[in-house]
């Protein structure tokens, strides 16, 4: 089987395309073999809000459930654990052919440590390895998210061989501070011996949210503001969060060229390629495909939500758009600037959001799985009266 025009041409453009949805049913009906054999689908992202809505959706668990509950297992956060390690297992192995054929460059399947321990990097240190050895297929990436304390043990980690996805990025200067974590972490685990060649990462910007962030502010500003400052508050809606990822790229170029990496890359590394995050367009004025057309360039990837998938297949347009205009994104930032919108306050406030937003649904989640196990004990029980 062939990809599909535009998601082929996406693949030669040098830009992975990596599936942000998870569900038992892809790996049982073979739905993602298939996106992997059509559309050269080369990985999948899975988050705490995924996992909600797939144990959520009908009784697609219960049986599990069930099974996991009749041998002793009773605590829904071990249950969820469970559940979710057989199900990456299960993704990983659909991908593995992906992951050999290109020499481990990609082929990753991604699941995340608690989202309460996004401040604590002894603990992300422990969960991760607990998860990598419980998964245990080397086409697995551990996801850690940028915050202060997570870059600390992305260091720790991809200095021990394992895999990071580093998510929740939304600044330049925190992006800096992960890329410098995995690189250190490459070097400590080559001064130990270890195959850098071995060890992959990717750093998880996100996009979209900045956009409805600042916008809300931009129209905040337009109620009052004179003819000429609204032009220029106009000028810049909808613009700050593809300038602001065009110049994270061109920070990976620069990093890209120093005497630094190309030690690493000579000692077989592979780069931290960045991926590009929520990229589904929130603002239904903007285009479907806004930020996934903008930010195609070589070695990165760009996660997709089904929905996304499915229209990019259909009438997405490529072209090597991250490195087009760099100026002009240089240019939207420092305006941005000069209007009052505090885009560094900005993407610290959205890392926040973005750890609440996950915690939230964890704990939606335990609580799903605690409904189903209470269901399924009543089931059982009545079961055993009527026997």
């Amino acid at each position: 089987m062939t990809a599909s025009p535009p998601l082929k041409a996406l693949s030669e453009a040098g830009q992975a395309v990596w599936l942000d949805y998870l569900h038992p049913d892809l790996m049982s009906s073979g739905k993602l073999a298939r996106l992997i054999a059509e559309d050269q689908l080369t990985g999948l992202t899975s988050n705490p809000s995924i996992f909600e809505k797939a144990i959520g959706d009908g009784d697609v668990y219960d049986a599990r459930i069930g099974e996991l509950v009749d041998r002793g297992v009773t605590e829904p956060g071990e249950i969820f654990e469970r559940l979710a390690v057989a199900d990456i297992q299960a993704a990983a192995d659909v991908f593995r052919p992906t992951f050999d054929r290109l020499g481990g460059r990609d082929g990753y399947v991604s699941l995340e440590v608690s989202p309460k321990l996004a401040h604590d990097a002894t603990g992300s240190i422990a969960e991760a390895r607990r998860l990598w050895k419980a998964v245990d297929r080397p086409n697995l990436m551990i996801k850690i998210p940028g915050t202060r304390e997570g870059a600390p043990a992305i260091q720790a980690l991809i200095a021990e061989g394992i895999n990071v996805n580093v998510t929740l990025l939304f600044g330049i200067d925190a992006y800096l501070a992960v890329a410098e974590a995995h690189a250190a972490g490459l070097e400590a685990f080559k001064a130990g011996g270890g195959n850098v060649g071995a060890v992959h990462g990717v750093a998880s910007f996100f996009v979209s949210r900045i956009d409805t962030a600042i916008d809300k502010a931009v129209d905040e500003k337009l109620q009052g503001a004179d003819a000429v400052t609204t032009q220029r508050l106009k000028a810049v809606r909808g613009r700050v969060a593809i300038a602001n990822a065009k110049m994270a790229y061109q920070h990976y170029l620069q990093l890209a060229s120093t005497e630094r990496w190309r030690a690493l890359e000579h000692a077989g590394a592979a780069p931290q390629r960045l991926l590009w995050a929520s990229t589904s367009t929130k603002d239904p004025a903007f285009p479907e495909l806004l930020y996934a057309e903008a930010l195609i360039g070589p070695e990165t990837v760009d996660t997709l939500p089904p929905k996304t998938l499915d229209a990019f297949r259909e009438h997405g347009k490529v072209a090597q758009t991250l490195v087009d205009d760099v100026a002009g994104a240089r240019q939207v930032l420092s305006e941005t600037e000069a209007l009052g919108l505090d885009l560094d306050a900005v993407t610290d406030r959205l890392v926040d959001e973005g750890v609440e937003a996950f915690e939230k649904a964890f704990e939606t989640l335990l609580a799903a799985v605690a409904d189903k196990q209470a269901k399924i004990g009543k089931h059982h029980s009545g079961r055993r009266a009527s026997a």
